[in-house]
């Protein structure tokens, strides 16, 4: 009994988000445990045949910085951000491009889930423009070829997904004068997840959610109102690399997108869990 209580309580959510985009960010375990990575292909697929339209970014910042490391290029962060000269550029697109996006491709493929891997440059999908100089600590820094998000081509996206495609999109984006840049994951998924109208925007990461106490993992913060962030990164609740994630999911929201969801990638089916059930996964963010 307790298989078919679980379908019946997946089935209001199934009706509720029959025919909605799904913006789903790899990131973390996701993308570089085999297991992992088969299970969360598996259940984007099933997403698709349940009837939802899920879409694809995903992230490689660990295989870049190997790859450089075997090509004897060392990487350079500036708070967090990655210093993106020509070379590591084209060292960047080969790993997200070539290597990541066709491997997610392949997993999609292998569970009977149409897939179709995207560079932002593809026709012009992600518009960008260089980064400008800025401040940090008193020292004006450069990051090179890094980018942020002008637009969005839709209708490329519309049309693969009218046509059952699941698109995996690779966060390079494309300069006016068509020089590629290094887009950060997060924003440029929470980017696109407002660009096509998307009901959710999931990014699968390494911990569970937004914890009130990082040193407790049962310590999760399941649902946080947009105008509660302010308050809980001053107190330091949300801080270090989830700022960005949480911060790229409020954008998201103020530009349309219903609800975001920060769950631990690690999880076995934590996607499906987090869709389907009263209780969820990881944390919500919401209006």
């Amino acid at each position: 009994m307790k298989d078919i209580d679980v379908l019946i309580e997946a089935l209001p959510y199934i009706k509720k988000f029959h025919g909605e985009k799904i913006l789903i960010k790899y990131g973390g375990h996701a993308m570089v445990d085999d297991e992992a990575k088969s299970s969360t292909a598996r259940d984007t697929v099933l997403l698709k045949y349940v009837g939802m339209k899920p879409l694809i970014v995903h992230g490689g910042g660990p295989e870049i910085s190997r790859s450089m490391e075997k090509l004897g290029k060392e990487s350079k962060f500036i708070k967090g951000l990655r210093v993106t000269d020509e070379e590591t550029m084209e060292i960047i697109e080969m790993v997200l491009v070539g290597k990541i996006s066709t491997e997610i491709v392949s997993e999609l493929i292998k569970h009977d889930g149409q897939a179709i891997s995207l560079s932002g440059k593809d026709s012009s999908l992600i518009f960008a423009h260089k980064t400008e100089a800025k401040k940090i600590d008193e020292e004006l820094v450069d990051l090179g070829l890094v980018g942020e998000v002008d637009c969005v081509n839709t209708e490329l996206l519309d049309m693969f997904i009218s046509n059952d495609y699941i698109p995996v999109i690779s966060p390079v984006g494309i300069a006016k004068d068509g020089t590629s840049l290094n887009l950060n994951a997060d924003t440029a998924a929470g980017e696109v997840a407002s660009a096509v109208g998307a009901e959710k925007l999931i990014i699968l990461t390494d911990v569970p959610g937004v914890l009130r106490d990082p040193s407790d993992q049962t310590s999760l913060i399941q649902k946080i109102k947009i105008s509660e962030v302010p308050e809980l990164i001053e107190s330091g609740i949300i801080s270090g690399g989830m700022i960005p994630k949480i911060e790229t999911c409020v954008q998201a929201i103020e530009n349309g997108v219903e609800s975001c969801h920060i769950i631990d990638g690690r999880k076995k089916h934590s996607l499906l869990l987090e869709i389907f059930t009263d209780e969820g996964i990881g944390t919500m963010i919401y209006k």
